[in-house]
């Protein structure tokens, strides 16, 4: 096996890259503002992830002078980060949501993923944005057979509260979807997407410059003063702007200027690796319908084919903040679990390699509302491209006087009980879910 960290000299193979493959094979973004952030501005949207360049696009659409700022790059954060993938259902199991809120609201939430992928395919017909958007379908395997249970339990209750149809996979039926003898069987929605996302992020990002939008990359916020009521002072070091309505959409990237939703937000590392272009007929087998795929451990492992017939394999690896060190120990046992999965690729050759933060709350639910006259949007779990890209759109309704747009309204979202002590905990946190894993 070629291993991570090794110099690729088998076969003339090159260098691997310690950058996202999406953003590193999407055309740059090139449509933001020089110079410094104007004065003054009916609403600032301060994050450049999927959150806030279509919520940026939606208030630009409706006339609002906005201007969005980036502390780093369009896309740098969880949005060009992730795998790809555009699925249905919470981040909780649905029989635990229908447990905590009811079978009403549960259902409600779980509904909003779907219209999140909605707006999604939505968005990229409206904008002509290339890519690659696909309804390849979502399909969970079991890690264990009593997982199986599990998948009937929550299809019963799908088609009962919800009407989502979905079907089980019984493992003598898996290989007709999956390549590998790893897992015990499946759960199949055919509503679950995949995209390039680097190529999605960027894509929006210019609608919203051409809607008039004005986008700011490197101008981090310092901190937010609020002045008159409803209108704050945002402070950059590039200057100051007023601005009538602010909207926080930084995720894992939360930092010190917001202090109230830092201590709300846990940000834990998730790692990913990517494969060179894999032969079109070993793609075929691997993943034959091109679904987007995750097993049922909290230590996850997910995959799927790109649009260049590389296989993407992800998975938490270690409970850790992601940093080059940490995505490189990472990589390393992705490598090897991607070979325990697919035994055919241990010898293949990873391109990609690389690690970013998934914004954990902790009832693992997103959260977004007004809070101190700043509206927000973030948390996403690792669920965050249909529902981040859709609450950007959500939230400019509800700052324009209509707070029922705002799925998530009410939900109750206590601090973190010793949130800034969970970087040296973080390894005890990972430890308690590896032994849930074996015990379940």
């Amino acid at each position: 096996m070629h291993g991570l960290g090794e110099p690729n000299r088998a076969r003339g193979r090159s260098a691997m890259k310690f950058v996202p493959y999406w953003l590193d094979t999407a055309p740059p973004f090139t449509a933001g503002s020089e110079g410094p952030p104007p004065a003054r501005a009916d609403a600032v949207v301060v994050g450049g992830g999927l959150n806030g360049v279509s919520a940026a696009l939606a208030l630009a659409r409706r006339g609002t002078d906005t201007v969005l700022l980036e502390k780093t790059e369009v896309g740098d954060g969880a949005s060009g980060r992730n795998g790809g993938m555009c699925t249905t259902g919470l981040a909780i199991s649905f029989p635990v949501a229908v447990k905590r809120y009811g079978a009403e609201r549960a259902s409600r939430m779980f509904r909003a993923y779907n219209d999140a992928i909605d707006c999604v395919e939505q968005l990229v017909a409206e904008e002509r944005i290339d890519c690659d958007f696909s309804r390849a379908g979502r399909l969970t395997v079991a890690a264990k057979p009593a997982h199986l249970e599990r998948f009937s339990r929550a299809k019963a209750l799908l088609e009962k509260h919800v009407g989502q149809e979905t079907m089980l996979v019984p493992k003598s039926e898996l290989s007709s979807e999956l390549g590998s003898d790893h897992y015990h069987g499946g759960w199949l929605d055919p509503l679950g997407s995949g995209l390039h996302v680097g190529k999605f992020v960027r894509g929006l990002a210019e609608s919203a410059v051409r809607a008039g939008a004005s986008v700011h990359e490197r101008t981090p916020v310092t901190g937010v003063r609020r002045v008159r009521g409803q209108c704050h002072d945002v402070v950059t070091p590039s200057g100051t702007i007023r601005a009538d309505q602010v909207l926080v959409a930084t995720g894992s990237r939360t930092d010190r200027a917001f202090a109230h939703f830092r201590r709300r937000i846990v940000p834990v590392g998730s790692y990913i690796i990517v494969t060179e272009p894999l032969p079109r007929d070993l793609v075929d087998e691997l993943i034959p319908r091109r679904r987007m795929v995750s097993d049922t451990l909290n230590f996850t492992y997910y995959f799927r084919i790109t649009p260049d017939d590389r296989l993407l394999f992800g998975g938490r690896a270690r409970f850790t903040s992601a940093d080059p060190s940490a995505d490189a120990k990472s990589g390393r046992i992705l490598q090897r679990g991607m070979a325990t999965v697919f035994p055919e690729l241990g010898d293949a050759r990873i391109d990609y390699c690389w690690g970013g933060l998934v914004d954990l709350t902790r009832d693992r639910l997103p959260h977004a509302g007004e809070h101190e006259g700043l509206f927000y949007s973030m948390g996403h779990n690792g669920h965050g491209v249909q529902m981040s890209t859709w609450m950007g759109q959500r939230m400019a309704e509800v700052m324009a006087g209509r707070p029922e747009a705002n799925v998530w309204e009410g939900l109750d979202w206590p601090a973190i009980p010793g949130h800034f002590a969970l970087g040296w905990g973080l390894p005890l946190v990972g430890a308690y879910y590896r032994l849930q894993d074996i015990l379940r």
